[in-house]
């Protein structure tokens, strides 16, 4: 591991021993992650002793689920999940290509994130094969935007209201509950709320997931920050070098054999 590197593990290590850290994250929708990225994102987590959530690319992205499967990550949520149909091909999905004896070692979950999803979920939760999704997240940024909302209204009553609606529906169908999207030291007191009735068991910020035993949520949210912070100024070094590391040879061909 390289400096950078060690700090990043220095301050995961803070954030699971003192501020329910559960998992870090990554993407292959939103972020684009690559393959490289995540092994080396995966050694610092085990190294700390957490888990790694990784979004796919949607409920049918096969070729997502096996990459996620060879990782070893600790759960595999699906985004944009809007109807029983996408929630039934996600199942589909996990029941033929995740041995039936490996499903329990990886949690599947469900983003519901539009306006759509919110109207549809009655019917999800109705679905024969729920029993093989563990949690879902709510995802606010896009909730708020299928509404037509900007994101300062992310913490609005409106937001709050249809994300409570959400996690009570899925308490009482047996899964587990997060919320994600946009959380920063505005979201606190949106959080503290849901917190308080036992409405939600875990929430996200862009890398890092706490669980329910968090305590200080500030801090925990500004340490989190620090954490993707490092993990993206070691991304870009990461990449720097690489642009840079032929540039003596290219120079080099560039004077022998002018293009």
């Amino acid at each position: 591991m390289n400096s950078m590197e060690r700090k990043m593990v220095e301050v995961l290590t803070d954030l699971r021993q003192n501020h329910g850290v559960t998992e870090v994250k990554a993407e292959f929708e939103s972020e684009g992650s690559r393959l490289s990225e995540l092994m080396r994102l995966k050694d610092i987590a085990s190294s700390c002793g957490v888990g790694l959530v990784l979004k796919i690319g949607g409920p049918e992205a096969i070729r997502d689920i096996y990459d996620a499967m060879l990782l070893g990550v600790s759960s595999i949520v699906a985004p944009m999940v809007e109807s029983a149909y996408a929630l039934k091909k996600f199942i589909e999905a996990i029941e033929k290509n995740v041995r039936a004896d490996a499903r329990g070692e990886v949690a599947f979950a469900v983003n519901i994130e539009t306006n759509q999803a919110f109207q549809n979920f009655d019917q999800m939760l109705a679905l024969p094969g729920i029993r093989n999704i563990a949690r879902i997240t709510v995802g606010r940024v896009d909730l708020s935007g299928s509404l037509g909302l900007s994101k300062d209204k992310i913490n609005s009553e409106e937001i709050f209201a249809i994300t409570k609606t959400i996690c009570e529906k899925a308490k009482r169908a047996g899964l587990s509950t997060t919320i994600g999207g946009g959380i920063s030291l505005e979201a606190i007191t949106f959080i503290q709320r849901l917190l308080n009735e036992k409405l939600i068991d875990r929430f996200e910020t862009r890398k890092i997931v706490f669980d329910d035993s968090v305590k200080d949520i500030a801090e925990a949210i500004r340490r989190a920050g620090r954490f993707e912070l490092l993990w993206l100024c070691n991304k870009h070094d990461l990449y720097n070098d690489i642009a840079v590391e032929d540039k003596d040879r290219i120079r080099m061909l560039e004077m022998r054999f002018p293009l």
